[in-house]
């Protein structure tokens, strides 16, 4: 289990940091579903060690979760758009394509809504709201920016 949490936090410490407790039930939750399988050795010092690998069914199951639509929750979408980007070599580049397009449209939909409320005159948006809404419609450009740049990478792989 303490490989599987370094692992995360090398890979994914930007965007999680689950602690141990979380990571355990998840890892049973993984296995009873066959998506994980487990192997435990008893290592040199007479320790008990368990060691995990993916099986074809989980590897769909990722493929599934990664294509599957975002939230339509601005608050949860750029976070769990990074990690699906983030995985996107596990798909196919016709699964990556849908995949990218979906993540954009989404992505502008969001732009879209903060520039309505920064743009129209009747709403009563704080000094505040203004500079947050600013920010979240910069990082949603930055971010649609990004998505083309990978959807061109993919676009010459599949060539």
């Amino acid at each position: 289990m303490y490989a599987v949490h370094k692992f995360i936090i090398e890979n994914f410490s930007p965007f999680t940091q689950p602690s141990f407790g979380a990571i355990k039930p998840a890892l049973v939750r993984l296995e009873k579903g066959e998506f994980i399988s487990a192997r435990k050795i008893m290592s040199e010092g007479g320790r008990l060690s368990v060691y995990y690998s993916v099986t074809r069914k989980g590897l769909e199951e990722l493929k599934r979760l990664l294509i599957e639509e975002l939230s339509d929750n601005p608050l949860q979408f750029l976070s769990n758009a990074r990690v699906k980007l983030c995985c996107a070599a596990f798909l196919d580049s016709e699964e990556r394509a849908k995949m990218f397009f979906n993540i954009k449209n989404l992505a502008a939909q969001h732009k879209f809504q903060a520039e309505n409320i920064l743009n129209d005159e009747y709403n009563t948006v704080t000094f505040y709201q203004r500079i947050v809404l600013d920010n979240a419609v910069c990082e949603y450009k930055n971010f649609i920016s990004l998505v083309e740049g990978l959807e061109k990478e993919n676009a010459g792989a599949g060539k």
